[in-house]
């Protein structure tokens, strides 16, 4: 009797694992701008035998990128690590070291040539020979080219790894670089954040194991999915800075009242994140912005550590014109037929506003 109610209770936590995972695909093809039919393809494919191989590099990071996968809950990291994938090789969570773990991963490499997924955290030194960053005796930057010449997708994860992190900081003394301009000629997916949303890289990895191609990406490599927008299009206090309504500095009343964060030195209106969307895990207002803080910036290059942190940033227009429609109107009165115009042309307006300070940022990633 004892071992038939352990069985029942195995399968009744096995089932909510199956089901919360459901759930989870269905909101990656959602978030993808797919149908749900392929959020049902995407969990088929999690459940295939041959679990993919993954090999996870690490240069010069502080291992936040992996302490951020250790959050989620829908998939949970061991069963990501137990289910999804074959960590063959991580630093961090290797069983053994030294010698047992580099043969762990010349193994892997030879047995899955072509197949594994490489993902690379940090930024790999090439300033006198990448010397400042040694891996069992050999330069970083040499294992990661020779990792990624038999690897099926490379993927790098984290600022650091993306385009340099806060070790390409002037004046960069280790010659500190992402691995993009590593493997020139390679395509190399990057999920840029300090650290950054671990859905973000589950959605990528589960889109490549079901349709055996990479998402799209946008001129920076990044799964356009994940940073296709603004973050100030969707951010909760949107409709404060529309209204010019801003916090002056910390803990002040318009602080405490939730105002636009943009005048403390918020960089959503030049930062392409889905932050704002997904948060960070479980739990309301689990970002940056939503406790309290700017948007530091950190997925773009020309921001995060770039521009000091409570520094403003640039944009065309803090407030919106005059013309506007008003946000909210006298109790009892409705909206005139002129104001009702100016409104629907508010959307259109706030697009043209995004695409001007998406522009800029790229004239200013030209300009370094």
């Amino acid at each position: 009797m004892k071992n038939q109610n352990d069985c029942s209770l195995n399968e009744k936590l096995s089932e909510i694992s199956r089901r919360d995972f459901m759930k989870f695909c269905g909101i990656v093809a959602a978030s993808m701008g797919l149908p749900l039919s392929a959020g049902l393809q995407m969990a088929e494919a999690a459940k295939a035998k041959r679990r993919p191989p993954v090999i996870w590099l690490h240069g010069q990071e502080c291992t936040g990128c992996t302490e951020s996968l250790l959050r989620p809950t829908h998939p949970s990291f061991e069963h990501l690590i137990l289910d999804l994938i074959s960590l063959d090789y991580h630093e961090t969570l290797n069983a053994g070291s030294g010698h047992q773990a580099e043969a762990a991963l010349k193994q892997s490499m030879k047995e899955n040539a072509g197949k594994y997924i490489l993902v690379v955290e940090g930024s790999a030194p090439l300033k006198d020979g990448g010397k400042y960053c040694m891996i069992g005796g050999r330069p970083f930057v040499d294992i990661v080219k020779e990792t990624a010449a038999k690897a099926a997708a490379v993927v790098a994860i984290g600022s650091c790894a993306s385009w340099g992190g806060w070790q390409s900081s002037s004046p960069n003394p280790t010659g500190a670089t992402g691995i993009p301009e590593v493997l020139k000629g390679t395509t190399v997916v990057t999920i840029p954040g300090c650290p950054p949303n671990a859905y973000n890289f589950l959605s990528t990895v589960l889109y490549f194991l079901t349709f055996g191609k990479l998402p799209a990406l946008d001129e920076k490599a990044r799964p356009k999915f994940a940073y296709g927008r603004l973050i100030h299009e969707n951010c909760e206090r949107r409709a404060h800075f529309d209204a010019g309504r801003f916090a002056k500095q910390f803990g002040d009343e318009g602080h405490r009242e939730g105002y636009c964060l943009y005048e403390l030195g918020c960089k959503g209106p030049i930062t392409h994140a889905n932050c704002p969307s997904i948060l960070y895990y479980a739990g309301a207002g689990t970002w940056p912005v939503g406790t309290g803080h700017p948007c530091f910036g950190c997925t773009e290059e020309a921001v995060g550590f770039k521009i000091p942190l409570h520094t403003q940033a640039e944009v065309s227009q803090i407030t919106p014109a005059a013309a506007h429609a008003p946000i909210e109107t006298a109790q009892g009165k409705g909206m005139s037929a002129g104001a009702a115009g100016v409104l629907g042309g508010v959307a259109g307006v706030a697009i043209g506003a995004g695409a001007m300070i998406a522009k800029n940022l790229g004239q200013s990633d030209e300009g370094e």
